[in-house]
């Protein structure tokens, strides 16, 4: 299923706010480097092919695309590679970015962004994507403390028309009651694919009976999370992929979209044929016996 006239239209869509989106997006977290994402001693990527490979999604229909200022790499940043591909933004391209965690300039991890922290994290965000205001700002967090002050303090910068929307990231289910409990949330985005917990399953059909978008990350990756595919695939799900001439990445990401039509796609990749294999996925129509047979997986 690589055929390139199948666009990312074909999955479908949705709106993050009053932004409408096609369901199939692009994340950047693999743009900036080869190999394992996000690692301090990673080789960077190739400038050109990255670039190349946002322009590319672009007219494959790509509306949406997930970065973050801590994607970054020795000599590449996400965030500059969108603005170097893509700008002029197209008016429908609505670019959701995260902010909480952070990265000094070595790639090493720092402790999460306080309150007050937030507004330069925004403001750098700003910078490198060049724009005057942020589409969607996911504020991601680690564990179970309270998000109120730090979802209050990007609910100011809300008002302040630096962001249009808001989202969360890497959450439980009260943590979303407690930030719509501040201002409305448009998106939930959590680890999430073929084997989730049922856990998991509950609060995406939650986010869905609110109207608010789920956003799985790893939806390709399963347990190997930054580092890619595991390529341990189980025999049901590749059965699956044979019947439908399609890879198993493919078949994750239909299955995934099936799961709801408030469920949002953003596999990343800077490889140009991976992008037109999970454009394509977008279109994979997966019968109620498939989907039971990945069910069980």
């Amino acid at each position: 299923m690589t055929s390139e006239t199948i666009t990312a239209a074909a999955s479908g869509t949705w709106k993050l706010g009053d932004l409408p989106v096609n369901r199939l997006g692009f994340g950047a977290m693999r743009l900036t480097q080869n190999g394992e994402a996000l690692r301090a001693d990673a080789t960077p990527s190739d400038r050109g092919r990255a670039i190349s490979v946002l322009r590319r999604a672009v007219e494959l229909g790509v509306n949406h695309i997930d970065t973050a200022a801590f994607y970054f790499s020795p000599l590449r940043s996400a965030n500059e590679l969108i603005n170097r591909a893509l700008a002029p933004y197209p008016d429908d391209l609505v670019i959701t970015t995260k902010v909480g965690p952070g990265r000094d300039p070595s790639g090493a991890w720092l402790p999460h962004a306080t309150p007050e922290q937030l507004r330069g994290q925004i403001e750098e965000n700003l910078r490198q994507l060049g724009r005057d205001h942020l589409d969607v700002v996911n504020l991601r967090i680690v564990g179970t403390d309270s998000l109120a002050e730090r979802f209050g303090a990007l609910a100011e910068l809300r008002d302040a028309g630096l962001i249009r929307h808001l989202g969360i990231s890497n959450v439980r289910p009260h943590h979303l009651a407690e930030a719509q409990a501040i201002a409305p949330v448009v998106c939930v985005q959590n680890p999430y694919g073929i084997g989730a917990p049922p856990e998991q399953d509950h609060f995406l059909r939650t986010c869905g009976q609110q109207g608010v978008a789920f956003v799985p990350f790893y939806a390709i990756a399963g347990a190997g999370r930054q580092a890619g595919a595991t390529g341990t695939d189980s025999d049901q799900l590749l059965a699956v992929a044979r019947a439908h001439g399609a890879t198993p990445a493919q078949v994750r990401l239909a299955w995934t979209l099936r799961r709801g039509p408030h469920v949002l796609a953003i596999p990343g990749t800077g490889n140009p044929d991976h992008l037109l294999a999970n454009v394509a996925a977008g279109a994979l129509r997966l019968s109620d016996d498939d989907l039971a047979v990945l069910d069980a997986c």
